[in-house]
């Protein structure tokens, strides 16, 4: 049967469900790559070591054969032949597993009886023609060692020849093969149950983690993880444990907004609701009719209502926002920001003079909304002046990289209870809640410095009044 591929221009999301479902396969699990790991490791070290001990005891008792091989033959040769016959006893070197033989600058043997297994070749006869002090060297065809010694004293030109079998030798070598085959089999064993401990133990806060995570997407419980430990993992968890606070940081923010929406919103929609109602009811049949100036009053009142609605859902638009992608920063020249924020408050204030010192600044962010920071500090200013008043406006360099945007009115003052709050969502002091007003504009100015690197700060000025206070970095400009 012929297995047919995918159809011409597929993906391979296409013709492979696991990548178009978006599911990972996997293999194994992590505590069972790093149990397979710790093995791969302690294998490959055991087979280096293994390797190195074999081939370091393979050439030692090579070498060891042949040096006593040659003392062996050295010894013989020093003994010069009884009666023409070599003075060892042959079947002590039976025995002990030697072979001998004595042989001519041809290659012909001379020894009677000739036990010598392996073929003579061109190395002994080099050394019974003097040409070689001595030789050593394996014979592959007998697996014995030969050694060549002259030997002078049985005639001139003659060699003593002795073999070993290398037998016992490599049965020794096999033997040790067998014992690093056990010993690195049951390290390998040893060192693969090792690591799936560590691993079941490195892996518990990972779980933790895992379970947390779930638990927080399916309920959606931002409560901290318990932390355990100093390591990468518990940094981890309380890495996430930071992240969990600000997300439940940021959704008690989003339910007090919407909560203190809902308050504020309530009142100006009940009064309007009251008024409309009062103009339907006076146009129904028989109902008792309102003046000329009551309607007036009662139309002026809802359009100064739809007004505060209108700035109030305004407000709460630009706080709940973030930095929309498509807002350009680009260089801003914050004097002129604040001369034109100027223009505006003087349209709406004209029973209140501005004592206005400005120094150079440039910064980069959204010269709209620092227009709108610096209008409301205006604004509120303008409301707490009594008619005549000075409201003083300075924009002063700090010398470390920040200048300042100072705004004092000749109010009341800010109560020191009240200071740490000005700031905040919908937070009217006692002295406000009777002026108009929704209690956002300040916060939509700590707002706007915060989104530039700033800072936006409260205090009593030196001629009592309130002193509104916006930090920003950037750079001294030209004059």
């Amino acid at each position: 049967m012929t297995q047919l591929g995918p159809p011409p221009g597929a993906t391979a999301a296409e013709s492979d469900p696991t990548v178009a479902s978006g599911v990972p396969t996997q293999r194994f699990s992590l505590r069972t790559r790093i149990a397979l790991l710790a093995a791969l490791c302690v294998a490959v070290a055991v087979a280096l070591v293994s390797l190195g001990s074999y081939i370091t005891v393979r050439d030692s008792l090579y070498s060891q054969a042949a040096e006593n091989l040659l003392t062996r033959a050295h010894d013989i040769a020093s003994k010069p032949p009884v009666g023409g016959e070599i003075g060892v006893d042959l079947n002590e070197m039976a025995l002990a597993d030697f072979q001998l033989n004595v042989i001519d600058t041809r290659g012909q043997s001379l020894a009677k009886p000739e036990t010598l297994q392996a073929e003579i070749t061109q190395t002994e006869i080099d050394v019974a023609a003097g040409r070689e002090a001595d030789s050593y060297r394996v014979d592959g065809k007998t697996d014995s060692t030969v050694v060549a010694v002259p030997y002078v004293g049985y005639a001139r030109g003659t060699a003593l020849v002795l073999g070993q079998s290398l037998a016992p030798i490599k049965a020794t070598l096999n033997r040790l093969n067998i014992v690093f085959l056990v010993i690195g089999g049951a390290g390998v064993l040893i060192a693969a149950l090792a690591g799936t401990a560590a691993a079941s133990a490195g892996l518990v806060p990972i779980r933790k983690l895992t379970e947390a995570t779930e638990r927080v997407a399916r309920t959606i419980d931002l409560r901290p993880i318990p932390v355990t430990g100093d390591d990468e993992l518990a940094r981890l968890t309380l890495s996430f444990n930071a992240m969990l606070g600000a997300l439940a940081e940021s959704q008690e923010r989003q339910r007090r907004l919407v909560a203190d929406a809902g308050h504020e919103l309530r009142t100006p929609l009940t009064s309007m609701r009251t008024n409309l109602e009062l103009l339907l009811a006076a146009e129904k049949p028989g109902a008792p009719r309102l003046s000329a100036e009551d309607k007036r009053e009662i139309q002026e009142d809802v359009r100064a209502q739809l007004d505060e609605l209108t700035t109030l859902i305004g407000d709460l638009v630009e706080l709940a926002r973030e930095d929309p992608p498509d807002v350009v920063h680009e260089p801003v020249d914050l004097v002129e920001v604040v001369e034109r924020a100027l223009d505006r408050a003087r349209r709406r204030a004209s029973d209140v003079e501005f004592d206005v010192v400005l120094q150079p600044w440039t910064l980069y962010g959204d010269s709209s909304a620092l227009e709108r920071a610096v209008l409301n500090l205006l604004d509120n200013a303008v409301k707490f002046s009594p008619p005549g008043g000075t409201v003083r406006v300075e924009l002063q360099q700090l010398g470390d990289g920040t200048a300042v945007i100072n705004v004092a009115d000749a109010g009341p003052g800010i109560a020191e209870a009240d200071l740490p709050h000005v700031f905040d969502r919908f937070y009217r002091s006692s002295e406000a809640r009777t002026l108009p007003g929704s209690g956002l504009g300040l916060a939509i100015v700590r707002q706007v410095a915060q989104r530039h690197g700033g800072g936006a700060y409260a205090a009593r000025s030196a001629q009592g009044g309130a002193l509104l206070t916006i930090r920003l970095p950037g750079q001294p400009g030209q004059d």
